[in-house]
């Protein structure tokens, strides 16, 4: 069942996007070698809690945390330990909120000092990949037109596909239907409709696209253990153009006066 949104819901799920969006600035501010992902967790839940959300991950189908940190080769999921993050590693950082009983959900991979030139050009290429999606969720396109772009986009430069893992509708529900798959054929899959709110979320690996899970039944790694990139935007599908409910803003402005 696909819940096609009114304006109103869709301006209180672009609420709660943004406060994802502020989390994710929160967390910008901290990311460096030394920093372990569980301190990263404490500073998002905290920050969640005190703007009057409820961190949208913590206990969802028992997971044990508010954000997900997959570091370098973690795909998705990835639990968030002790362990510091070192100079060259990426982070991807997954966040998701409720407010006023609706959900928010962004992602962001983010450098750890100085990474290499080929890992960095991934980020690039991922990054633009979401945005190529999201020019296709309009009224008439499909679900298969989304996905085709991802892939196309980042398949013509070397890069692979994550396929099992895929996006999703967002409302009153953290995943709603429908999915939405970063690869595809043009014209194939559910037709977008107008008020349609979901998650586009390329997941895309330097190396192969093959993936397995974790003894601890949630992180997902390549298999081949080449890095892999994430980011994520959740939108609202509208009749000649699409509205971007989340936003990476506030962490690029946190990221640029880094540099």
């Amino acid at each position: 069942m696909i819940y096609l949104k009114s304006d109103e819901e869709i301006e209180l799920i672009r609420q709660s996007n943004l406060l994802v969006a502020r989390t994710l600035a929160e967390v910008a501010r901290v990311i460096r070698p030394g920093v372990t992902t569980l301190e990263l967790d404490k500073i998002a839940e905290t920050f969640i809690r005190d703007n009057g959300g409820e961190p949208a991950f913590l206990n969802y189908n028992g997971f044990p945390n508010s954000l997900c940190t997959s570091v370098n080769d973690q795909v998705v999921h990835g639990i968030p330990n002790n362990k510091p993050l070192k100079e060259g590693d990426i982070i991807s950082v997954d966040c998701g909120v409720k407010l006023n009983g609706f959900y928010g959900d962004s992602a962001y991979t983010f450098e750890v000092g100085e990474v290499l030139p080929e890992i960095k050009a991934l980020l690039q290429a991922t990054k633009e990949s979401l945005f190529k999606g999201i020019e296709k969720a309009v009224e008439g396109n499909r679900i298969g037109d989304i996905g085709y772009a991802v892939q196309e986009y980042c398949e013509s430069r070397g890069y692979s596909v994550v396929r099992e893992m895929v996006g999703h509708g967002v409302g009153r529900n953290l995943h709603e239907e429908p999915e939405v798959p970063n690869y595809g054929r043009r014209g194939n899959g559910i037709k977008l409709r107008k008020g349609m709110v979901i998650a586009i979320e390329p997941m895309i690996n330097l190396g192969k696209r093959q993936i397995y899970m974790e003894d601890d039944q949630w992180t997902i790694r390549t298999a081949d253990h080449k890095v892999s990139a994430h980011f994520e935007h959740t939108v609202a599908v509208g009749k000649n153009t699409c509205d971007i409910l989340s936003s990476f803003k506030f962490v690029e402005e946190v990221l640029t006066l880094q540099s």
